[in-house]
């Protein structure tokens, strides 16, 4: 990380701070503690996304911390000269559109599925973008006000699952910065009541639909659900004592996005999920959870029961996988 560079870059350049385009609690808080980090070193940014903020929790995360992000419909001048930085997202991955502008540089923490040459790139694997964005305040030795603090936290919270889902020493030694900053009281407060009414409906379905090979669970949810609330579901899931992968599926632009979770020692989520769903989508992670998506023309290649095809290839790649290890 070289915070003098990314300044010396975005100097005197429209830019613009680029979340994938279903943009949960960690991508929001990242970009506007980014924003305000960029606003103290004199750079004016603003914050886009294509697709939809869905759940009703994260907009009123935007209003508590008064973060503005403006869709990409709402940005019709943007140029192609014009400065992109994306923020928990990678360019080429399948759930960031490609904006006109030029992106030059990347803050994420996932692994990288598809190399780009940006000109400035800080792309470490922790447990949440807003770690990394906190400590530009921290080496640059630059103010944080509470809000700054709280949104963070909140983020790197949410992301991580309240530090149990892929933390890292790293995000602990950025919780204990924020942490003094912070209105934790707030931080309850949010975290304590970001479930909503609509997503009993998807637990429900879940539950009814769960099938459980050896250690692996899986679950289809047969409706439309945001990205956010797939992931909480395949960590409920996962939270099965039988249970050490879980697989949970919705139904996305006539296709199926996935949430992967993982709590052996020995599998990689990322691995298992991008070659799960080779041919027919796509997908990829960390350690410990992946997400991936099958488009609609891949559903039709699975035949007349596509969730017996999906569980198979998922336990296909698994069985492998030990091969390899006994090996």
């Amino acid at each position: 990380m070289d915070w003098r560079r990314l300044i010396k870059l975005l100097k005197n350049h429209m830019v613009y701070l680029q979340t994938h385009n279903f943009p949960d609690p960690d991508a929001l808080a990242a970009a506007f503690g980014m924003q305000v980090f960029l606003k103290a070193n004199g750079i004016d940014t603003t914050i886009c996304y294509a697709g939809k903020i869905e759940k009703n929790s994260t907009k009123r995360m935007m209003e508590e911390f008064g973060i503005h992000a403006v869709h990409i419909d709402e940005l019709p001048h943007m140029a192609e000269k014009d400065y992109i930085v994306t923020i928990d997202a990678q360019k080429y991955n399948s759930n960031i559109t490609d904006f006109p502008g030029d992106e030059v540089a990347c803050i994420d923490h996932h692994p990288t599925m598809i190399p780009c040459a940006y000109e400035y790139s800080d792309i470490r694997i922790c447990g949440a973008c807003c770690s990394i964005v906190t400590q530009y305040f921290i080496e640059s030795d630059t103010t944080m006000d509470t809000n700054t603090a709280t949104a963070l936290l909140y983020g790197l919270k949410m992301d991580t699952d309240s530090f149990n889902r892929g933390v890292t020493d790293f995000d602990i030694a950025m919780f204990s910065y924020l942490h003094k900053l912070a209105d934790n009281q707030k931080i309850i407060s949010m975290y304590n009541n970001n479930m909503e009414i609509e997503d009993l409906y998807a637990y429900g379905e879940a539950i009814r639909n769960i099938k459980i090979y050896e250690n692996v669970g899986f679950a289809r949810i047969p409706f439309d659900c945001p990205d956010g609330l797939i992931a909480m579901i395949s960590d409920f899931i996962l939270g099965l004592d039988i249970v050490e992968l879980s697989v949970v599926y919705a139904i996305r632009n006539g296709g199926y996005k996935f949430s992967v979770r993982n709590e052996t020692a020995v599998y990689h989520a990322g691995t298992i999920t991008q070659k799960a769903l080779t041919d027919i989508g796509g997908g990829g992670g960390h350690f410990s959870m992946a997400g991936g998506v099958i488009t609609k023309e891949g559903i039709g290649m699975l035949g007349s029961d596509p969730d017996f095809e999906i569980r198979k290839r998922f336990m296909d790649v698994i069985k492998k996988e030990q091969y390899l290890i006994k090996e």
